[in-house]
């Protein structure tokens, strides 16, 4: 296995949840984050904040610089850029985490919500990649991942969330077109989604608060499987252009007890949007 040791990683969404929980695993390893968020002041629904996190890595054993940044806006995003790779001496890792959500069908989609998921998700992710690419190109293992979806034209995926749907997309669209762009410059470009909702405060204020975060798995689950894909080779003969399942990574690396990752191991794991199959998840290490 790889190391992120002197790497630095440009994590945008990385206050809290899965962004935090990537940077919190690069950090044990001795990596440079930039943690990138606009949360600069403590939030009353939201925990922690973009220095807090910050903080958090440092004690974990890496470098940090704390970003406030809103990534729909491009000033923004170039002096955080410029902000970590003056810090550091460069990027070599694009986190493309940060993201919007509103899953309401189109009567009750107001359009600055269209537009604020639209801008975050799709618009943002393809800003981020782009600003970052000039020092990506200097790395000697560049990354992107997105977290988003694998790419499926069901229309159960796009019914009641339409909105939603289609900037989520948009960010697995940039996975599919980046990856192939990029590939003679060596900068792999990939995505990562979790099996199961996992545990954040999005889930617990959208999705069914405390009873659906039982049917949940941690974010450590999801930074687990980030950091194998993020010590893998880049470029042509390297990982590029794949949808990655986070279940999936782990397995594929000889991780097959996954209970840890249960926020409830005596509950059952449901799926979560945009995954093939019904129902629960039960002993999915042993069907896989």
């Amino acid at each position: 296995m790889g190391s992120l040791h002197n790497k630095t990683l440009f994590i945008t969404g990385s206050s809290r949840g899965i962004g935090k929980a990537i940077g919190l695993r690069a950090a044990r390893d001795g990596a440079n984050i930039v943690v990138v968020g606009k949360t600069a002041d403590p939030h009353p629904k939201l925990p922690g904040t973009v220095h807090t996190a910050a903080d958090e890595m440092k004690k974990a054993g890496g470098r940090a610089v704390a970003a406030v940044c809103d990534i729909r806006f491009e000033d923004q995003v170039r002096a955080a850029i410029e902000l970590g790779a003056a810090e550091f001496g460069g990027i070599d890792i694009v986190v493309n985490n940060a993201s919007a959500i509103s899953l309401s069908r189109i009567e009750g989609t107001e359009m600055k919500r269209y537009d604020l998921m639209a801008a975050v998700n799709a618009r943002g992710t393809f800003l981020v990649s782009k600003l970052a690419l000039p020092y990506l190109e200097k790395s000697e293992n560049p990354h992107i991942l997105m977290l988003s979806p694998p790419l499926s034209m069901e229309g159960r995926w796009f019914k009641n969330q339409l909105a939603y749907t289609m900037a989520k997309y948009g960010m697995s669209m940039c996975v599919l077109g980046l990856s192939e762009e990029l590939m003679d410059r060596g900068v792999a470009v990939n995505a990562l989604w979790p099996r199961t909702p996992i545990a954040t405060a999005a889930v617990q204020n959208i999705l069914g608060g405390d009873e659906m975060m039982r049917h949940c798995r941690t974010p450590e689950i999801v930074a687990d499987a980030a950091y194998f894909i993020l010590t893998s080779g880049s470029g042509k003969a390297g990982n590029t252009g794949n949808f990655h399942i986070d279940d999936e990574v782990l397995m594929a690396n000889g991780v097959c007890d996954l209970t840890p990752y249960a926020v409830d191991p005596d509950s059952k794991l449901v799926r979560d949007f945009f995954l093939h199959g019904e129902g629960d998840i039960e002993n999915y290490c042993e069907e896989i």
